[in-house]
């Protein structure tokens, strides 16, 4: 009987083990909750929600403010390693259009991430960012397009703009200009959400 009660136990555990899975966030500032309390931030909110349903899914949050595609790159083989995700969130860009670099870089460097993230087992979802109208046309189309290029590219799921309904709000945005506000992040999470659950079950 009592053999019986520990292989079930067993069973048990390494059912839960073989069930669960992280989700890993690679993003800046506006992943980070730049301005805000941790707690208040959308990563944090997604973590509740998981909670809430139950979920077998953990969120591991890997941002950094001032991230560029670079930098997160050069992180991300260290951080694969260490959470082993099942599901990698890629939001970074941002940086290298505000700070004018290349497009066609931040592609190379952000094509090669969904590709270690697909090496490690994990599915990605693509975060899409737009940069401020003073950049210039030609640059703000280039650079919102990389996003749709790698996603068709990759066949990887994406978010067309993370901050749609928000960064037009000035009530949702901090004074700054540029980081949404504890307010905005309930929203930006409802911008993930529907291209998110269908990944989660799927892996679950």
């Amino acid at each position: 009987m009592w053999s019986r009660l520990i292989l079930g136990v067993i069973v048990s555990l390494i059912s839960l083990s073989a069930s669960s899975g992280s989700i890993l966030i690679m993003g800046d500032s506006i992943s980070a909750s730049h301005g805000i309390e941790v707690q208040q931030g959308w990563a944090t909110l997604l973590q509740e929600r998981l909670e809430e349903q139950n979920s077998v899914f953990t969120v591991e949050n890997e941002s950094i403010s001032g991230e560029t595609s670079a930098g997160g790159l050069a992180r991300i083989d260290q951080a694969l390693d260490r959470h082993k995700p099942t599901l990698v969130l890629l939001e970074l860009g941002a940086n290298d259009g505000l700070r004018g670099l290349s497009p066609f870089v931040m592609k190379k460097n952000l094509a090669e991430m969904i590709h270690r993230s697909e090496q490690a087992g994990a599915k990605v979802l693509l975060l899409g960012m737009k940069i401020p109208p003073n950049y210039g046309k030609r640059y703000i189309e280039t650079f919102f397009d990389v996003y749709r290029q790698l996603a068709e590219e990759h066949d990887v799921s994406r978010v067309p703009f993370l901050l749609d309904g928000v960064a037009l709000n000035r009530e949702l945005i901090q004074q700054d200009g540029l980081h949404p506000n504890a307010r905005a992040q309930p929203f930006i999470l409802e911008n993930i959400w529907p291209y998110l659950l269908p990944m989660l079950d799927d892996s679950e």
